[in-house]
């Protein structure tokens, strides 16, 4: 796919090698709209965006109306790819990597990356990018409501929070939801705790569970 190069964002001089979606090192170019999918009431003018191999990829699978959202759905498709990276963030510290007696086993080489495996994928997801603008006209930027901040980590949604939780707890999706439903997602931490009690538990159980926090809160 040949980008257009004339309609190149404005790129301060300190990210001129750098990808707007993700901050990690730019060796291609992303054109929103493009040929392969026409938006008919895009907000903005057609831009060309400098990109990694990796955002470029994750950029061009999806069909979205303008660029902001386009960029939240490269957030999705990065934090699926680096499920478990991110996961290390959830299940260690580096206090206790550092002290997880690793040393000369089989997972010595994990306990010496994995902290910073998780720190390249967390930064990568929260990376916000620069305010853009072409041709100097700055170019309005539209705010996403829906976005969620949990444990140091931006998601484009909460659905994508929950997704990603569920899948890295191996517990019910739906469970975490009708938690979340009872106790609001500004206890999300407390969500998941317990949610991740009820794993091995029955509907019934689950059932159970679920009437009994409702009357705790209810109190």
């Amino acid at each position: 796919m040949q980008e257009s190069i004339e309609l190149l964002v404005d790129i301060p001089f300190e990210y001129r090698h750098t990808c707007w979606f993700c901050g990690e090192p730019s060796d291609q170019f992303v054109t929103f709209p493009h040929a392969r999918h026409i938006v008919l009431a895009c907000p903005h003018p057609k831009l060309t965006l400098p990109s990694c191999r990796e955002c470029r990829q994750l950029a061009y699978q999806t069909k979205v109306e303008h660029v902001w959202h386009l960029r939240d759905q490269v957030k999705v498709g990065l934090i699926r790819k680096y499920r478990k990276d991110l996961a290390i963030g959830i299940n260690w510290t580096p206090e206790e990597l550092a002290n997880a007696g690793f040393e000369g086993g089989n997972f010595e080489s994990f306990q010496r990356s994995a902290w910073f495996m998780y720190e390249v994928a967390r930064d990568r997801v929260n990376y916000r990018g620069w305010l853009l603008s072409l041709g100097g006209e700055d170019i309005e930027h539209e705010t996403n409501a829906l976005s969620f901040d949990f444990d140091g980590v931006y998601y484009p949604s909460i659905n994508e929070a929950i997704s990603h939780f569920s899948q890295n707890f191996g517990f019910n999706r739906q469970v975490l939801v009708k938690t979340l439903a009872i106790v609001g997602t500004e206890q999300f931490a407390k969500a998941v705790r317990f949610c991740r009690l009820l794993v091995a538990a029955t509907p019934d159980e689950v059932n159970a569970a679920l009437a009994e926090l409702k009357a705790q809160q209810a109190k």
